[in-house]
Parts: structure tokens; C-alpha cells; sequence
């Protein structure tokens, strides 16, 4: 079909060119050659793309026009496919424009043949491929950093999950120090944790926790580098330390070290939790060992961080330090866990101990196996400091301190750590061998005595005086050698806490050490005497104590002679048993031989204590039973005052003489009754206190009963042997009140 008029007769013309035409403006490039490559034809689209015009590139070869990676790929892909299939398609080329610049492209191409198979020509086309080749590199890019991602996901995983089961820092060392190295492929890779807290006076410790493939002179050569100003370092973030020239001209021995090392540079990673910095992981870097095949990296080359590697590194720092802060935080629980358990036990063996000394044995032996290798308590006396107690925790090495105690000087040096502790009135902390050694060479004597605690290896003293209400009462001194792990702060707490128990107890034995001492003195002074020998009686005496409290209570006996060769007997019980009882229990004994003078009758000495009480101002109430007996005629006669009645002992009968009480000394008087009969020759007579007989939750009158039991069996004329077996089978170790006996016999 054709159209009418001009314009038909235009469109047959362009009909009729087109295939010319379209060879030449095509959108794509065609082009022939010679088996060899030689360019015998090419359309205008392809001349242009080139900048090449058509004559330029006849009898020029084909692969001349490709890159130099295309060049190559011809010779050893394109060219021997084409022989053996006869076309190719889709191949991806590059083309050298005239100003150099390259055109991306996409080659199909077919080889033409004669009848013997021969190859005559190579016919190809070209399509302009540089938005393709654009969108398939933005393609590949997202999928490898997709890949990338997907890979540090993993490492993460991997990272937390293995971190989860860390339970101690050197676990959480080899989890990080290994994926860390890994991540970066580096040479090396090292955990370095700080020690303590950096301040102006000191630097902190460092200590590397795992080290793989880093040498631990280049970890000093970095701390060195480091210096004083160590924390603003560590808190200088994720860095790269380059060996170049500024690094060789600023830190030459750290270069050195990595020049040896074969390193290229150190990327140093914060370790941190919550702001607090822990420490830094250390990844070195290096030249390709010897005997890789290919690397895409020059020798000595630096090869920068790329940002999903900056991001991964700063993961794997915080990662490490929230799992440090945990295990640290379980350790710590762990350690309070143990050292309340300690305490604890401290006290419970300074409860069961006897006294000071039982008590401070027991308390260096915990020592020596709980908390220091050294334990060494001195008390203050009046004559200085006295040591009751050095203990070692090795057995050896005991003889060594006991050695050193024996011939310890009796005035030490002010610098000793005891005396600096109690002079100061606060802990001194020796913490570390350097400062042992100078306050070794301060306080030793002589040479013997310098090298025998060089024996001991100490590298840490904790010395902690015991002070109660600023009262000095002596120092307890904690050591250990380098066979343990230095004191820590946590130590040093739970030394003094320790020293805060022991200080209390001694204060409280000391205190009760005090008063029995002045329990025992009031005793002596206010107990009477021996009885005085009389003639025709054998007497016998017992004073016991309560068991609780002082030694000394209100229970008291008297024999006194009255004019006429009467003999005046009493026996009486202040109520209490305490130094008030025993100090109102001296006064009334005093009174009733002051008022015993003139020989009243028991009755009429009863009736003037009680009408006297107030005058005589004695703070405590009583109960007395007062006697007169006629050693040559055996009239015996008895009155008492709230008192329980004495026992007349016979051969093989014992009965309570029937004496009726009035109101007990203190209380509103009333008048006392008096009993008279006789002491018979043979017999004995018992006054007691009630002590004897009451025992708690028991009735009296059981006791009673049991009294006479007992004396009737064990009355044998011997009235010491009667008391005797009276204590023995009636009272026990532990006596709720005192106990006071009088016995006599009349011969």
C-alpha cells in the first residue's frame, strides 16, 4: 500500500534507503572484521560513540579499540568462544573512546563462514550499556553490603551468644579477642583492662587479660606511649595508629617495635559500659605473611577502616565492656556473698572464745586461711605494745615468724605500720613490694632482721588499730606475700570491719576482766574471815557464788565471840547478787557485831535492825537468822527475819528446827519470835541460805525435803565433810543465787 501525492512519494523513498540508513543511524553500533580483527566496516553510530571517524578506523584490529582488561578478555574468552560456537552474546566490553575515556557495551557477534568452514568474516553488534552497567554496580554494591550486614549480624550473634556463657573476665577475653580478630582479619589481637581509677598522684595498672599474636613488648611500648595522659587516650574513641613518619618521629620506640613486629598499623577499640571505660581491645595489622599466592594490597600499604567495619568494632567494644560490668557485678556478689560469710564466722569464734587470748588465736587462724597469708595482733599494755599472737598461713614459714616475734624490738621505729596505725588512729596500707621494701629499710634493726622478713616475700601490709570510744586498744596487722592476689579495697574493708568486731570483744572482756577483779577484791574485803577456833565447837564455812554476774554476792555467815563465852552465829541474804548486794551485805554484817556488843538475845537484835533500817541507810532489803549458843551447856537460841530455819543434824536424822520468821529485814517491823532448846553433844547445826535449796521453776518445800534427806545420810560428825556432800548433791555447775553455809558441832 502507498500513500497519494508528496507525501507518498516520500515515504516510498525512504522505504526504498531504509535498510541503508538504518545500518548507519541505528541506536547501536555495527561493525565487520577480518578473522584477524580488522575493522573493514562500521556505521556511523559506532564512529560517533568512538569519536572515531570512519577511515580512522578501517584496517584498524577491533581489540586495539577495547581496554586493557578487555584486550585480555578478548584473547582469552571472546576470540576462542567465537572460533568454537560461530557467536556470542551479551558480552560485556569496555571501548576506548578517542579521548580515553571508556564506553561501556554489550557485544553480540557472529563469525561468518565459507564452505570449508573457514572462517571469512565476524559480524557483531554493540549496544550502549552505561545505565545498565550503572544500576548492576549499584545492584552488586547494595548486595554486598546487604552481605556484609548479614555477616556482621552474625558475628554479633555470635559475639552475644558466646559472651552469655562468659562467667569470668579471661572468658570474656578469648570471646572478644578471638571474633574481633577475626572480623578485621588482623595479625594480632589483645584485651587490655584497666586497673583502678586514673588520678593526678598515680597511673593505673594495666593488664593485658588475652593476647593473641601481639607481643607484650609492644603492650608496653603502648602504655608507655600512653603515659600520663592515659585517660584522655582511653577516652578518645576507636582510632588507628599508623606506622608512618609523623608515628616514627613522635614514638620512635613504639615504631620500632612495629616495625619488628611486622605491623602496619593498630586499631585500638574502646571497652566500655555506661560510659566507664574498661579498657581497649588492640587489633594489630600487618603486611601479608610470606607465602600468600595473591594480594590485592601492596607491601606496607594501610588499609583504611571502612565504615561497616568501624560500626562492627564499636559493637564488639560495648558488647565486651556490658559483659565485664556483668561478671564483675556477679563476682562482687560473690565476694560480698563471702566476705559476710567470713565476718560471720568471726564472730561466732569470738563468741565461743574463753577470753582475750583464746579469742585472738582463734581470730588470726581465720585470718591466716580466709583472708592473709599473715595475721599479727598486738595488744597496748602498760608497758607498750605486747603480740600474743603472729600466725602464717604456711606452716614453714611459721618458724620464720615466730623467729622475727622473739626477736622483735621492744621499741619499734615510728614508721612501723603498727605504730604509724595507732599513733594515727587510722588504717596504714602498704600496697605494693616497692613501698614494702622502703618501710622495711625505715623500721629494721639490723641486717637479720631485714632478711628475715625478706623470707616471708611480702608485698602488701594492712595494718588497723582497734579503737573503741578513742580508746587505743591495740593493732591487728594483715600481710601478704606474692603468692597471692594484692589486697583490694574490698580487703582492706573487711580488715577493718574485722578489726571493728575484735576491738569490741576486747573492750567487753577487758571490761568484765575489770570487774571481776574489783568483785573479787570487794569479795576478799568483805567476806569474814576464817571462824575463830573455839573451844568444845568444830565449825566449817562455804561461800558460793551465783554463776551469772560477779563473783561476789548478798549471801554472808558470821562466828563471833560475846562476853560471858557466848557465841554469836549468823547467817543472811541481801536480796540480789551484784556488787550492790555484796558492798549493802559488808555494811550489814558490820552493824550486827557493832550491835552484838552488849549480847542481846537473837529477838531483841532482829527488832533493833528493823527499827534501825532507815538510820543505818543500807539500799538493799535482807533476810538474817540470828543465834546464840553456850558451847559448855549447848543452850541454843534463834531468831530469824524473813530466813528459812537451820538444820539440826543427829547420827542417821536431820530435822528443820521450828523457828518461826518475822518480817524480813527492811520491811515494816514487827516483833520477832525467839526459839530456845539445846545443841545436843555429837549433833551438828546448819544455817544455810536459801540458795542452797530454790532452784528455778522447783517448790521449796520439795527442796527442803531433799535438804534433810541429804544430811541425814550424810552426817558423819565432820561438819566439813557435811558440807561438802550438801554442795555436791544439791547444787550444780550453774547457780541462779549465792550460797552461804554454816556448820558446827559440839564436842
Amino acid at each position: 500500500m502507498t500513500g497519494s501525492g508528496d507525501g507518498g512519494n516520500r515515504l516510498e523513498r525512504l522505504l526504498d534507503e531504509d535498510p541503508a540508513d538504518l545500518y548507519e543511524n541505528a541506536p547501536m553500533g555495527y561493525l565487520s572484521t577480518l578473522p584477524d580483527g580488522r575493522v573493514v566496516k562500521a556505521n556511523r553510530t559506532f564512529c560517533a560513540w568512538t569519536g572515531r571517524a570512519p577511515e580512522d578506523l578501517l584496517d584498524h584490529r577491533f581489540q586495539d579499540l577495547l581496554s586493557v582488561g578487555g584486550r585480555v578478555f578478548y584473547n582469552t574468552h571472546l576470540l576462542p568462544l567465537l572460533r568454537l560456537q560461530g557467536m556470542v552474546r551479551e558480552i560485556a566490553i569496555d571501548i576506548t573512546r578517542i579521548d580515553g575515556s571508556l564506553l561501556p557495551c554489550l557485544l553480540n557477534a557472529v563469525e561468518v563462514r565459507d564452505e570449508d568452514g573457514a572462517p571469512l568474516l565476524v559480524r557483531a553488534t554493540l549496544f550502549e550499556a552505561t545505565a545498565r552497567r550503572r544500576y548492576e554496580r549499584e545492584l552488586l554494591a547494595a548486595q554486598r553490603l546487604a552481605e556484609e550486614s548479614e555477616a556482621r549480624s552474625r558475628v554479633v550473634q555470635k559475639v552475644v551468644f558466646d559472651l552469655a556463657a562468659a562467667a569470668t573476665p579471661e572468658d570474656v577475653a578469648t570471646v572478644i579477642v578471638q571474633r574481633g580478630r577475626a572480623a578485621l582479619r588482623a595479625t594480632g589481637a589483645a584485651l587490655v583492662l584497666v586497673e583502678g581509677e586514673p588520678d593526678a598522684q598515680e597511673l593505673p595498672a594495666l593488664r593485658p587479660v588475652r593476647s593473641e599474636g601481639v607481643s607484650r613488648e609492644l603492650l608496653r611500648r603502648l602504655r608507655d606511649a600512653a603515659g600520663s595522659r592515659l585517660a584522655l587516650e582511653l577516652a578518645q574513641g576507636l582510632r588507628s595508629i599508623l606506622l608512618d613518619a609523623r608515628l616514627r618521629a613522635d614514638q620512635p620506640e613504639l615504631a620500632a617495635t612495629m616495625a619488628a613486629d611486622g605491623l602496619t598499623d593498630l586499631v585500638v577499640v574502646p571497652v566500655s559500659a555506661d560510659s566507664k571505660r574498661l579498657g581497649v581491645l588492640v587489633l594489630a595489622r600487618g603486611a601479608p605473611a610470606r607465602g600468600d599466592l595473591i594480594s590485592l594490597q601492596e607491601p606496607g600499604e594501610h588499609r583504611p577502616l571502612t565504615p561497616a567495619e568501624v560500626d562492627l568494632l564499636w559493637t564488639l567494644g560495648r558488647q565486651a565492656g556490658q559483659a565485664l560490668e556483668r561478671v564483675r557485678l556477679h563476682e562482687q556478689t560473690r565476694q560480698q556473698g563471702e566476705r559476710a560469710a567470713f565476718l560471720l564466722e568471726a564472730a561466732r569464734l569470738m563468741s565461743e572464745a574463753r577470753d582475750v587470748t583464746e579469742t585472738v588465736h582463734r581470730l588470726a587462724g581465720l585470718v591466716v586461711s580466709r583472708l592473709a597469708d599473715v595475721c599479727v595482733i598486738d595488744m597496748v599494755t602498760e608497758h607498750g605494745l605486747h603480740q600474743p599472737v603472729a600466725r602464717h598461713r604456711d606452716p614453714d614459714r611459721q618458724a620464720v615468724l615466730d623467729r622475727l616475734r622473739g626477736s622483735h624490738p621492744p621499741a619499734r621505729s615510728p614508721m612501723h605500720p603498727s605504730v604509724r596505725a595507732l599513733r594515727e588512729g587510722r588504717t596504714q596500707w602498704i600496697r605494693d613490694l616497692e613501698e614494702a621494701r622502703a618501710v622495711l629499710d625505715a623500721v629494721a634493726p639490723d641486717d637479720a632482721f631485714r632478711e628475715a622478713v625478706g623470707h616471708l616475700e611480702l608485698v602488701g601490709v594492712v595494718g588497723v588499730p582497734m579503737i573503741v570510744d578513742g580508746r587505743r586498744l591495740g593493732v591487728v596487722t594483715f600481710g601478704a606475700d606474692r603468692h597471692r592476689a594484692p589486697f583490694t579495697a574490698a580487703d582492706v574493708e573487711v580488715a577493718e570491719q574485722l578489726a571493728l568486731q575484735l576491738s569490741q570483744v576486747v573492750d567487753k572482756a577487758l571490761r568484765l576482766e575489770f570487774e571481776e577483779r574489783t568483785s573479787h577484791t570487794l569479795q576478799a574485803s568483805l567476806l569474814p574471815p576464817s571462824p575463830p577456833v573455839i573451844p568444845g565447837l568444830t565449825t566449817a564455812v562455804r561461800y558460793l557464788a551465783a554463776t551469772r554476774g560477779v563473783d561476789v554476792g548478798g549471801d554472808f555467815y558470821d562466828v563471833v565471840r560475846l562476853p560471858g563465852d557466848q557465841v554469836g552465829l549468823t547467817v543472811g541474804d541481801v536480796v540480789g547478787h551484784d556488787i550492790t548486794a555484796a558492798a549493802t551485805m559488808g555494811q550489814l554484817r558490820s552493824v550486827t557485831r557493832a550491835m552484838s556488843a552488849d549480847r542481846p538475845s537473837p529477838a531483841v537484835l532482829v527488832d533493833r535492825l528493823q527499827h534501825n533500817w532507815e538510820l543505818f541507810e543500807l539500799q538493799r532489803m535482807a533476810t538474817a537468822l540470828f543465834a546464840t549458843l553456850d558451847p559448855a551447856s549447848g543452850e541454843l537460841r534463834l531468831a530469824s527475819a524473813g530466813h528459812l530455819p537451820p538444820l539440826l543434824c543427829t547420827q542417821g536424822r536431820a530435822e528443820l528446827l521450828p523457828v518461826r520468821p518475822t518480817r524480813m529485814l527492811g520491811a515494816p517491823p514487827a516483833p520477832a519470835v525467839e526459839w530456845s532448846g539445846a545443841l545436843p553433844e555429837g549433833a551438828a547445826l546448819l544455817l544455810f541460805t536459801d540458795g542452797l535449796v530454790e532452784s528455778p521453776g522447783a517448790d521449796l518445800d520439795a527442796g527442803l525435803a531433799r535438804l534433810v534427806e541429804v544430811a541425814a545420810r550424810a552426817w558423819t560428825g565432820d561438819p566439813e565433810q557435811l558440807c561438802d556432800r550438801l554442795l555436791s548433791e544439791l547444787t550444780g555447775e550453774h547457780r541462779a543465787d549465792d550460797i552461804a553455809l554454816l556448820a558446827l558441832t559440839r564436842s
